[in-house]
Parts: structure tokens; C-alpha cells; sequence
């Protein structure tokens, strides 16, 4: 089992910048990947950024490319979102999930294992 916690959501102008923050325990040591996926009120949950357990390969939605960055962050042992240039349209609760099958590749977001509860991140205009 993995538990999967995020923090860091919170409140921000547009064009501002949030760090998310997912911190992973238990059977880590099988994780394959890490992944962020957003849902906004009404709207569907979407892939948003995903990097390998062990760090290096990543892959983003087109959206956030340039704007977000997804690392593994040692010190803290956690997998963090890096936002920047916040939009409006970002606004949604943020979820962290674990991929600890087989991935046919860094973008393969089909099948998660684990989930977090979500941190919601509001970007005012």
C-alpha cells in the first residue's frame, strides 16, 4: 500500500506562483510513477505533469508546458509541482497518484494505483 498526501494548495493572483508538495509512504519501493492530475468544478479530472519514481523523465499536459515543473524533491522526499504564471483557468483541486504497474511510456497517465485526497489551489484574477 501506498499513502500519498498532499499540501501546499492555498489561495493566489494570477500570475503568481505554488509549490505543491506529495509526500509518498509505504511500499514506495514499488512505485513506478508520479503523477499530478487536476478537476475543476464541473469538469472532468485531467492529467496534468508525471515524472519516473526515480527521478528524470517527465511529461507534461500542453497547458501547463513552460508554466509547471514536476521534480523529486530529496530533501523532503516528496514529488513536487512547481507552478508558475497561475491562471485562472488552473484553479482546481489538485491530486497526486501513484503508478506502480507496468507504463508503456513517462505519458501513459491510463491506469493509476494510488490517489491522495486532493489540495484545492484558487488563482484569482
Amino acid at each position: 500500500q501506498v499513502q500519498l498526501v498532499e499540501s501546499g494548495g492555498g489561495l493566489v493572483q494570477a500570475g503568481g506562483s505554488l509549490r505543491l508538495s506529495c509526500a509518498a509512504s509505504g511500499g514506495t519501493f514499488s512505485t513506478n510513477t508520479m503523477n499530478w492530475f487536476r478537476q475543476a468544478p464541473g469538469k472532468e479530472r485531467e492529467f496534468v505533469a508525471a515524472i519516473r519514481w526515480g527521478g528524470g523523465a517527465t511529461c507534461y499536459r500542453n497547458s501547463v508546458k513552460g508554466r509547471f515543473t514536476i521534480f523529486r524533491n530529496n530533501a523532503k522526499n516528496t514529488v513536487d509541482l512547481q507552478m508558475t504564471a497561475l491562471k485562472p483557468e488552473d484553479t482546481a483541486v489538485y491530486y497526486c497518484a501513484a503508478r506502480t504497474g507496468v507504463v508503456s511510456g513517462i505519458c501513459d497517465y491510463s491506469v493509476m494505483d494510488y490517489w491522495g485526497k486532493g489540495a484545492l489551489v484558487t488563482v484569482s484574477s
